[in-house]
């Protein structure tokens, strides 16, 4: 069922019962990712599964990260129903989580972030600057297929052409302005000074083969935080949780 939250201002789809879990998805994908995992996460929680702000049905929050993650914050505070509260981002997600859980201390009482880290390299952030400069220029259907490389392995995209289809459909989606932005942000983010903030517990997961987030980006992440953990998904790329559900699940069910 879907509900609005933050004034009206982010569509989320609500399901289940219990604690509260809050699913954030990638910068080039959509909540769509978490369909595999979903039904049975709400087996034993509230599961909030938002558009992030720009994206679907949710109204664009301004140009900044932290923009975005006070956006999210509003929804978390709206949506939570005064439980306990899991935050798990994916990619883009988990930086707007860990942004989230800087700037508000109090929002969650532990988080899981999948693919994401604290601050890209050099290459990296060319890599967001040139998917950046290539979408104003040429539009989102010129970066496709670069967009689902940095989700997906090719053996894999080989292996699944019905979803491969379904998530190229969904990328042409996006609003090309939102992902310019988020890119510009994503090429400039350093959060590590501000690690020391997050007190709560931390599961750090990565994709073995994640081009988008390589693991040292995750390793990083996971020795800078006070209090984490971290678990290598063998043979994932960087949505572990449409690729590999089973697994996926399998990694989280001792933390939740």
């Amino acid at each position: 069922m879907d509900r609005l939250f933050a004034h009206g201002s982010v569509n989320a789809a609500v399901s289940g019962e219990g604690p509260a879990l809050f699913l954030f998805h990638s910068l080039l994908s959509d909540r769509a990712s978490f369909a595999s995992i979903e039904p049975e996460l709400a087996r034993s929680h509230r599961v909030v599964v938002p558009e992030l702000p720009g994206f679907g049905g949710s109204q664009a929050a301004g140009g900044s990260l932290a923009e975005v993650a006070d956006r999210m914050a509003e929804v978390v505070r709206d949506a939570a129903g005064g439980t306990d509260v899991t935050v798990l981002g994916n990619g883009y997600g988990g930086f707007v989580a860990l942004q989230m859980a800087i700037r508000h201390p109090d929002i969650a009482s532990q988080l899981i972030l999948a693919d994401c880290g604290a601050a890209f390299s050099e290459e990296g952030r060319q890599a967001f600057r040139n998917m950046a400069a290539a979408a104003k220029a040429k539009g989102l259907a010129a970066i496709t297929d670069v967009a689902m490389r940095r989700l997906f392995a090719p053996d894999f995209q080989a292996g699944h052409p019905d979803l491969m289809r379904d998530r190229r459909e969904a990328f042409l989606k996006t609003d090309p302005e939102v992902l310019q932005a988020a890119c510009a942000q994503l090429a400039e983010l350093d959060l590590r000074p501000e690690l020391p903030k997050v007190k709560i517990p931390v599961l750090v997961l990565v994709g073995e083969h994640d081009e988008a987030t390589p693991p040292p980006m995750s390793h990083e992440l996971a020795a800078l935080l006070p209090d984490a953990r971290l678990k290598i998904l063998t043979g994932c790329a960087h949505v572990p949780q449409l690729q590999a559900p089973k697994m996926f699940l399998d990694a989280i069910a001792d933390f939740l």
